[in-house]
């Protein structure tokens, strides 16, 4: 390995702290674009009719899924570099359950013990059951809150990786699956076939596929194939966007969605220019310890905010204003949110870890390091 490689591994192998930024960033964006312009059936009203001075900005919110998905990219890629397919798995389960199991009995509570109608899934006790394994779209079944959505993604992308962890993952073999992949989602864009989405994923392909090549660029330096990769993933990304963006707009019209396509372009962009910034170093000056915290609450934030507007903003509406409503809606649920983390996720999380280091893997190189970069993961 080359000295720059070197180099990167060491950097590349430990927690960003700018990528928990951009993770609470991703995660701020998705709760506007909920709140502030698609949550009709929460505020009575058009949200966008409410809040016109932010609507457009809100609206790009849509894309704040894209940007998690290219943090996951880069940092799993990261955190599964010389670990076994039992120890990544084990980490996932960690990661991802805790905080979604208490949202799935968080969500049942809300709409069966309370009058709460807005955006409710109507499941019965099995529905609500089967959203436990987080494996219901497999089942046909709906999901609990729409977020969920994006966590279905995030284990399809999981299912694909872990080739990479069976065979080993070295430069050669990442660079094999990302062309594969781009190549795959690049012919089957637009495909409506169930299982060339299914395993494809050509709407989300290339986000992944993004943040993978500018984690590779940590640890080998920004090299000319590398940017090659990034480049075409970065054209298929617009294309995916402005699909996403237009069939919102063509489901709800523009007044209550206010896009226009030179700002989806712009976003998809920013969002490739902020991860080739973090690939590149130059946000490693954000070493602000609260960011650890931000990062921390992302996940819990992601996954209640929708519960606590269905609870708050209808119970508000009538005595405050819009602004005032929605902020204190926002306060409520980062305060839950911090509150989830700290004693659902990181109790579990601390008890794997003090296990690991009790009897560690023989074939991971510095597991400890990788384990704390995982939080940013998922949304």
């Amino acid at each position: 390995m080359t000295g720059t490689g070197s180099r990167g591994a060491a950097r590349g192998g430990g927690r960003l702290a700018e990528l928990d930024l951009l993770r609470f960033v991703a995660a701020l964006a998705v709760l506007a674009f909920h709140y502030f312009v698609a949550f009709r059936s929460v505020w009575g009203e058009t949200p966008a009719e409410l809040f016109p001075a932010i609507s457009t900005i809100s609206g790009l919110g849509i894309l704040g899924v894209e940007l998690f998905f290219m943090i996951s990219g880069f940092v799993i890629l990261m955190s599964i570099w010389g670990r076994g397919l039992g120890s990544f798995a084990l980490s996932r389960v960690v990661r991802l359950y805790p905080a979604y199991w208490v949202s799935v009995g968080v969500t049942a509570a809300l709409y069966g013990l309370t009058s709460a109608t807005a955006l409710d899934p109507k499941l019965d006790a099995g529905g609500y059951a089967v959203n436990l394994t987080m494996l219901q779209r497999l089942f046909g079944v709906y999901d609990a809150t729409g977020v969920y959505w994006s966590l279905w993604v995030e284990l399809r992308f999981y299912l694909l990786i872990s080739v990479l962890v069976v065979f080993g993952v070295t430069l050669g073999r990442c660079l094999a699956f990302m062309g594969v992949w781009l190549l795959a989602a690049g012919f089957f864009a637009g495909s409506e076939n169930h299982w060339v989405e299914l395993l494809v994923m050509p709407k989300y392909a290339a986000y992944f596929v993004g943040g993978m090549a500018f984690y590779l660029m940590t640890r080998y330096g920004p090299r000319l194939v590398l940017w090659c990769v990034a480049g075409i993933s970065a054209g298929l990304a617009v294309s995916a966007a402005l699909d996403r963006v237009s069939g919102r707009i063509e489901l709800v019209g523009y007044e209550a969605m206010p896009v226009p396509e030179w700002a989806v372009v712009a976003t998809v962009v920013a969002f490739y220019a902020l991860m080739a910034m973090v690939a590149l170093g130059w946000l490693g000056w954000l070493r602000w310890r609260g960011l650890v915290v931000l990062g921390a609450i992302t996940y819990p934030l992601y996954l209640f905010h929708t519960a606590a507007a269905v609870l708050i903003v209808p119970a508000l509406r009538g005595s405050l204003p819009p602004w005032l409503t929605a902020a204190v809606t926002v306060l409520a649920v980062t305060a839950f949110s911090y509150a989830v983390y700290r004693l659902a996720e990181r109790p579990v999380q601390e008890l794997v870890r003090a296990r690991r280091r009790r009897a560690p893997e023989p074939a991971a190189a510095s597991p400890a390091p990788r384990v704390l970069g995982e939080k940013a993961s998922v949304p």
